[in-house]
């Protein structure tokens, strides 16, 4: 009995573990088919091997050497720039701004060495350092006004568009740059950025290296450290991530500072390519780096993809344009397949993510 009468409650009897019912799903083993339904890029890799089966039928030199060294030239251009823009969907964000970025790199660098006399080099770290304040820009005005990045760096796109034709027009007098191939530093700049080397009958441009070497930075960012882990968490859900600790602002910024850092390598390799750069160029090149990105797994929605997806997706574009090519279509039809592929690629992702899901 207790002091006021009542008789003692008995005591609560301790409620069932709920690892006995549930058990943590971290510590559950898991198939390695089930592992391989879960990866974001599956659904790009299964259509990469139908679009090089295609091809391999309707195009006699579409299996020979040379082609491959231009296939993959060809998907390089873009992989550059959708890894990078891979990471930045994942974290939830969009970059409108990142085809014309490229040929701003490219202008700053020509026009800087040229009207500095100054060797090259110096132009292409100058470039470097306004191409990554671009990318901080936008990162900035993202975490600042909580504006959609859509609206943002389509400002940005605009601006850049504005700038890259108006400073061109007004320091050179026409819509493209003067020549720099005769100055100092020229030849080992181009060494870096346009170079090719040459295996067995084959050429490999330097931007499958520099492609590579993007691909496997990001995937080991996304896969091996704490910012990887952030960058999936911000694109999930941002509340919940800043409530748990995650840096949003610092991860988003970051972010884009990757975007403007491929944008600089891809300027670099159109300048130094062609020793001049017409003002006008990268518009529309921004969709195609998000469609690669699409196509090799990232939801749109954020919080889900890889950078080897971006990749593959980027390869499946090198494939089709050159493929196009070699099969002697009008090229003309190179949007059709385009725009069927990222139906084909977003439909069948969307199956494999289903099926994931239903069997855990």
């Amino acid at each position: 009995m207790s002091g006021s009468g009542r008789p003692a409650a008995p005591a609560p009897s301790p409620a069932p573990a709920p690892s006995a019912a549930r058990a943590d799903e971290r510590l559950l083993r898991t198939s390695p088919l089930r592992r391989l339904l879960g990866r974001p890029e599956l659904g790009s890799v299964v259509g990469a091997a139908a679009v090089f089966l295609f091809f391999t039928i309707v195009a006699d030199s579409f299996l020979q050497a040379s082609s491959f060294g231009t296939v993959l030239y060809a998907a390089s251009t873009i992989g550059i720039m959708a890894a990078p823009v891979a990471l930045l969907m994942i974290g939830g964000e969009f970059d409108l701004s990142a085809g014309v970025l490229v040929t701003s790199s490219a202008l700053i660098s020509s026009m800087f060495s040229y009207q500095m006399t100054a060797n090259v080099w110096v132009g292409v770290f100058v470039s470097l350092l306004v191409t990554l304040a671009v990318g901080a820009f936008n990162g900035f005005m993202l975490t600042r006004t909580k504006l959609p990045s859509f609206i943002i760096t389509l400002g940005t796109f605009l601006m850049l568009t504005g700038l890259n034709l108006g400073f061109t027009k007004l320091i050179s007098g026409t819509v493209s740059t003067k020549a720099i191939g005769d100055m100092e530093g020229f030849d080992s700049a181009r060494k870096v950025f346009a170079s090719q080397l040459t295996i067995g009958d084959v050429e490999f441009k330097v931007t499958i290296l520099w492609w590579a070497a993007l691909v496997a930075v990001a995937t080991w960012i996304l896969l091996r450290t704490r910012f990887g882990n952030w960058i999936f968490a911000v694109g999930g859900e941002a509340d919940a991530a800043r409530a748990v600790g995650v840096p949003v602002i610092r991860t988003k910024i970051g972010l884009y500072l990757g975007v403007a850092f491929a944008a600089w390598v891809s300027g670099q390799h159109l300048l130094f390519s062609y020793d001049v750069v017409q003002s006008g160029e990268g518009v529309g090149n921004e969709l195609t780096y998000i469609i690669a990105a699409v196509i090799g797994g990232c939801l749109i929605t954020g919080g889900y993809g890889s950078a080897i997806g971006s990749a593959v997706g980027a390869f499946i574009f090198g494939m089709t344009s050159k493929g196009i090519v070699y099969a002697e279509w009008n090229p003309d039809w190179f949007k059709f397949f385009l725009g069927a592929m990222l139906l084909l690629a977003t439909l069948l992702n969307a199956w494999v993510r289903k099926r994931a899901e239903a069997t855990k």
